[in-house]
């Protein structure tokens, strides 16, 4: 427990740093506009990794919804910042707390249940959200929402990018994360140890919904406008393979992964026609020779340092 505690603000030690250094990069004008973009949807993607892994990793279900949730948060940010004069970040907290709720929603009847069959529930449910969008004309119907304020920049996305990461590893490392783990792991035992699996179940589709908006929200608000073909299926599929590159059941991973794609997706912006087979043949890759993703289940880890301390202060006495 004390080396989780001291990893913990490692972490936190090191994120401040990371983001100080790209802060004075930028603020100097050392990164132009197209690198604090990338930054951007670095950490924009690590929020929706982190989010889905949480439910594909480590709850062990399989979600295919995940823009669903994306689109819900977007449009509900985008449309407090514009009609109602929200401020930013509780404009983006409302939005992921509508997520949750509408997570809450497709959670309690389709959690029962299991693999292909919840895949295609949870499909369904996005194309659902995106056909809704496309005939509702407040919200612009197929042209989409736009003139929305770009209000997400690299300091608000590294706090909900830190924000969302610090929670899921916490709510991991909690009791109620080793339940969700244990049901991954063995369902039957989990039920007869009278862990109740429908609820954490939900629980964890729900906060993976919540930060899902969360991202959506923040992409929203960088983009201008926003249209319901953003969030199809391509989109969850984006995620998925990021989640399936870094390794589930590993939040490092999901981190890993985010930033691997994001700067793959950077390279080839004059060659769209080739990143759905490149994330293919990535995929087709990983299954054949690392089905676990890079890092399968490890974690960035501080406990080196904690074990050299140690080891000084016993050389002292």
């Amino acid at each position: 427990m004390r080396f989780q505690n001291k990893n913990f603000w490692y972490g936190i030690g090191v994120s401040v740093v990371i983001y100080g250094l790209f802060q004075i990069l930028l603020t100097r004008g050392i990164m132009n506009d197209v690198a604090e973009s990338t930054l951007i949807l670095i950490c924009i993607n690590i929020v929706l990794g982190v989010s889905l892994n949480l439910i594909n990793g480590f709850a062990g279900q399989f979600s295919l919804g995940h823009a669903g949730f994306m689109a819900v948060g977007a449009y509900v940010s985008a449309i407090l910042t514009l009609d109602f004069q929200f401020p930013f970040p509780l404009a983006l907290l409302v939005g992921g707390l509508i997520a949750a709720v509408f997570g809450l929603m497709i959670g309690i009847p389709t959690l029962r249940l299991k693999g292909d069959y919840l895949a295609i529930a949870t499909l369904g449910f996005g194309e659902i959200i995106r056909i809704v969008l496309l005939n509702t004309d407040y919200v612009g119907g197929a042209s989409g929402l736009s003139g929305i304020p770009a209000l997400t920049t690299w300091t608000w996305t590294f706090i909900f990018t830190l924000f969302t990461v610090v929670v899921i590893n916490n709510f991991i490392n909690s009791t109620h994360g080793r339940a969700v783990i244990s049901i991954r792991e063995n369902e039957i035992a989990a039920e007869a140890m009278g862990i109740n699996t429908t609820k954490y179940k939900v629980i964890a589709f729900a906060i993976g919904a919540f930060f899902a908006g969360i991202a959506g929200g923040m992409i929203a608000h960088k983009f201008y406008v926003i249209s319901p073909n953003s969030f199809n299926f391509m989109k969850s599929f984006e995620i998925l393979v990021i989640v399936v590159l870094g390794g589930l059941g590993s939040t490092s991973g999901a981190i890993v992964g985010a930033i691997v794609l994001t700067l793959l997706f950077t390279f080839l912006q004059d060659f769209p026609e080739l990143r759905m087979m490149i994330y293919s043949i990535i995929l087709i890759g990983m299954m054949i020779f690392r089905p676990k993703g890079l890092l399968g289940t490890k974690e960035f880890s501080f406990n080196f340092l904690n074990k050299k301390k140690e080891g000084e202060q016993r050389g002292t006495k």
